[in-house]
């Protein structure tokens, strides 16, 4: 099997399907959205509970904290709620600002309305924590 060298795991891995779309996508993170390499990790194992997860791509804050999920699939698998609410069931561990779905054909983005309790967010927010966004934060407006 081919193989491709992941700037993030710093190794080579199998160029799968779904490693072309995450290996595109971390240089989507870098070259236009401007996240430094040493702020992102791929396949990155964490638990909920009991439950394994494994995140495709996160991308940290300053302060060490996920602040980005990215959940990617191959070219041939539908963006459908099936895999927002895998992004949704990650961020529960996780409680990030942005998640991204992304098939190397189409990407969504979705940022987090807010927290209950805080200002400006009602419970109705609790309802749909996070608003489909029409373009991509840069890694500055992601720190904010």
């Amino acid at each position: 099997m081919e193989k491709v060298w992941d700037p993030l795991r710093r190794k080579m891995v199998a160029l799968t399907p779904e490693e072309k779309v995450r290996q595109w996508f971390i240089s989507v993170l870098m070259e236009k959205m401007g996240v430094p390499a040493h702020m992102m990790m791929s396949e990155v194992s964490f638990k909920f509970g009991d439950k394994p997860f494994r995140a495709d791509i996160l991308v940290y804050g300053r302060d060490t904290a996920p602040i980005l999920i990215v959940e990617c699939k191959r070219e041939d698998v539908a963006l459908d709620r099936d895999v927002l609410e895998q992004a949704l069931r990650y961020n529960l561990a996780l409680s990030v600002r942005y998640i991204i779905i992304t098939n190397g054909h189409q990407t969504f983005g979705f940022k987090r309305n807010g927290v209950a309790g805080q200002a400006g967010c009602d419970t109705a927010d609790q309802d749909m924590p996070f608003e489909r966004m029409s373009s991509f934060p840069d890694w500055d407006e992601m720190r904010k």
